[in-house]
């Protein structure tokens, strides 16, 4: 039948309040850490869990557990350190405390198949994965040559292809298998921030960056096929993949190779506590570039009252297509150079520009700056060595004019190296400076919020655990306040 509904979220916390006198009556008695993630869970509304799940119960058979108390207590897991499913649901016989967060009556808690059956409902399709378990061996990206370098990229399509292609595709939110999580997380969550003044969704930085996700130690997979019988060793025969969305890549930063996801994130640069905005699970061997299309499109199409100005990139992503996609759309990118894909380009004949955009004459002498045109999207050179008193200096001059030689680059003729602000200046460093807040993003996803510590084989589960450690990144950034409501209640009965 359909969950029944607990009622408010004022139910929930006189819930709490009433158990907390019952088997909590000195607040002191538990540890100021606890007392933080007790404070957040109070306050934390999660009603529309209900409403957004309710048509995926049955009218029929016994009454199910309620959806916004199973979220509530695998938040709680989350937050509280147990990766175990199987743990989780003994602590909580165990433990009062996270019955009683939950939302749970002491002694009256859900088992591991009860969590599971949850995250089914939270998952929109029927198969774990987003595709099937027989296809062909992938290739294997290669090592880079250079220590800390990232391999390079195996896709057979390129950015200039791949970035039409992505743009005139509709992506229907609806038919995502993640889509009911996306709901309650953006209702629930994201739009909860932009509420608090935490992200501005009508002039939103993002910063974007690919991360290693090792889902486990090796590749699991075995042949479907006769051909080691017939003495065939090294057939292309397609093959079962038991985590058939993973692969094998690269890890830069440790130097070795690894199974499983390459997990891209969108991150508000310009939030004081590095919220995410929108994520996408991509093979291992997806490079960074190809997989910041495949996330930021379909970011907008599934939050289209985001308005992106700014997009923060590495140079992984130093592509011209991008530049000239961010043209188009007024979006003012600062994305950091490749020199692989050159930097001294030549320019009117007698200039080339240099790695930071400022160009360099025949001289070898870097060219001052001398103004700026937003409106005509160029910027204004002069000779170093020329005075308007004494004229140039240099022993070649470029102009008989005292004033020197002036060049202005105009981004329509090099959107990548013309920028504006220019590289060199303060304002494009500290404006680049916040790409790094997608790295802290990803850092307290993977080592503060234990993402990789699941250990589980699908798809299906690895987005659950991700939205809900995303969930927590944006409830912890949240202002509680100065004084604890939920202490004083318990207290004025004790």
């Amino acid at each position: 039948m359909l969950p029944v509904n607990c009622g408010s979220h004022e139910d929930y916390q006189n819930f709490v309040v009433s158990n907390l006198r019952k088997y909590y009556p000195d607040p002191d008695a538990l540890a100021k850490s606890t007392w933080d993630i007790i404070e957040r869970f109070w306050h934390l509304d999660l009603s529309e869990t209900d409403i957004i799940l309710a048509d995926k119960y049955s009218k029929f058979g016994p009454a199910p557990r309620t959806p916004s108390c199973m979220q509530r207590s695998y938040l709680l897991s989350i937050d509280f350190k147990v990766t175990s499913l199987t743990e989780w649901s003994a602590q909580l016989k165990i433990n009062p405390l996270y019955a009683i967060l939950s939302g749970f009556e002491v002694g009256d808690t859900p088992g591991v198949g009860t969590f599971y059956d949850f995250f089914n409902r939270l998952w929109d399709s029927d198969d774990s994965n987003l595709s099937s378990h027989i296809h062909p061996v992938k290739n294997k990206v290669k090592k880079p040559r250079t220590k800390g370098a990232k391999a390079e990229s195996i896709e057979k399509i390129t950015v200039a292809e791949l970035l039409p292609q992505l743009e005139d595709t509709v992506f229907v939110s609806e038919q995502q298998p993640y889509y009911s999580m996306l709901q309650i997380y953006k209702k629930q969550f994201l739009d909860v921030s932009v509420s608090k003044g935490l992200i501005n969704k009508n002039s939103l930085s993002i910063a974007g960056d690919g991360t290693p996700f090792v889902t486990s130690h090796r590749m699991r997979t075995h042949r479907i096929c006769n051909c080691a019988e017939k003495g065939i060793s090294n057939c292309n025969c397609d093959r079962f993949f038991s985590q058939p969305d993973c692969d094998i890549g690269w890890d830069s930063s440790r130097n070795c190779w690894y199974h499983g996801y390459d997990l891209y994130m969108l991150v508000a640069s310009d939030s004081e506590s590095d919220l995410p905005v929108f994520p996408l699970l991509n093979p291992a061997s997806k490079h960074d570039s190809h997989g910041f299309l495949e996330t930021f499109f379909r970011m907008k199409s599934f939050l289209p009252d985001f308005n992106v100005t700014k997009l923060l990139l590495d140079s992984a992503h130093d592509a011209m297509p991008i530049y000239e996609y961010c043209k188009h759309k007024n979006i003012i990118p600062f994305i950091d150079l490749n020199e692989k894909r050159g930097i001294n380009v030549r320019y009117k004949n007698d200039f080339t520009i240099g790695k930071d955009g400022i160009p360099v004459c025949k001289e070898g002498l870097r060219m001052n700056h001398d103004g700026c045109e937003p409106s005509k999207h160029r910027l204004k050179f002069r000779c170093p060595l020329a005075s308007r008193k004494n004229g140039c200096s240099c022993e070649h001059p470029c102009s008989d004019s005292k004033y020197g030689r002036t060049v202005h680059l105009a981004m329509k003729d090099n959107p990548r190296l013309i920028n504006i602000p220019p590289r060199d200046s303060e304002d494009w460093k500290t404006e680049f400076n916040a790409r790094t807040s997608a790295e802290r993003s990803n850092k307290r996803e993977k080592l503060d919020f234990k993402l990789e510590d699941g250990r589980h084989r699908s798809t299906k589960m690895w987005y659950c655990r991700l939205y809900h450690i995303m969930m927590l990144q944006h409830l912890d950034a949240w202002d509680m306040p100065y004084e604890s409501a939920l202490r004083k209640l318990i207290l004025q009965t004790a």
